[in-house]
């Protein structure tokens, strides 16, 4: 049986923790995933893995999917196939946002939406401090570590900066600044026919 050519990135034993992200391989057919970055949310061997897809814009506004909310520039993007009738948020307001967790340096998910609510509703966050996401990505115990050894993913720490700056180019700033082969990598066509 022939080695998949990614197959280094699992051998090097990096471990699937909150605060990572998944970047899919190059080629990925699934299409709920296909050069997708998710930040991983929650982790464990018995109950599986839960993240977000951070690079799949909606066009869609905050306040349509909560209407009582005013207008509010925020970003809105599909977090996975399982789950679209929740929403999840991810952002750099820290202990203003109770029951909030630290995924990485000045990086957040959750906590008490009503103080999200307030906030907006105050003019006291900035759109560029918080991402909305409908829907999420989920694995069963296990099932990512299959995946993980048929070199699916490629594992790369969480920055701010990812989600805050980069927005829909993260796939490929988060490849490049791994530098190496993942910096190659981040140049491959989709299609690979057209190269």
């Amino acid at each position: 049986m022939s080695k998949n050519i990614w197959s280094y990135e699992y051998e090097k034993d990096k471990q699937i923790t909150p605060g990572k992200l998944l970047l899919s391989e190059p080629f990925m057919l699934d299409e709920n995933f296909s050069r997708t970055v998710v930040l991983v949310c929650e982790h464990d061997m018995e109950n599986g893995t839960m993240g977000l897809i951070l690079n799949k814009p909606v066009k869609i506004r905050l306040n349509e999917i909560v209407p009582t909310l005013p207008p509010f520039a925020g970003k809105i993007y599909l977090g996975g196939p399982v789950g679209t009738d929740t929403m999840q948020f991810v952002h750099r307001l820290g202990e203003k946002i109770e029951g909030s967790v630290e995924l990485a340096d000045g990086l957040f998910w959750g906590g008490s939406f009503e103080q999200i609510k307030l906030l907006i509703e105050n003019n006291n966050v900035k759109p560029d401090d918080i991402a909305f996401y409908i829907g999420y990505s989920g694995w069963g115990a296990e099932q990512i570590q299959d995946e993980m050894k048929s070199s699916s993913w490629i594992i790369s720490q969480a920055k701010a900066s990812y989600i805050f700056n980069y927005q829909d180019n993260i796939w490929r700033e988060a490849l490049k600044e791994m530098g190496g082969i993942y910096a190659t990598m981040a140049g491959y066509p989709e299609n690979p026919i057209l190269n």
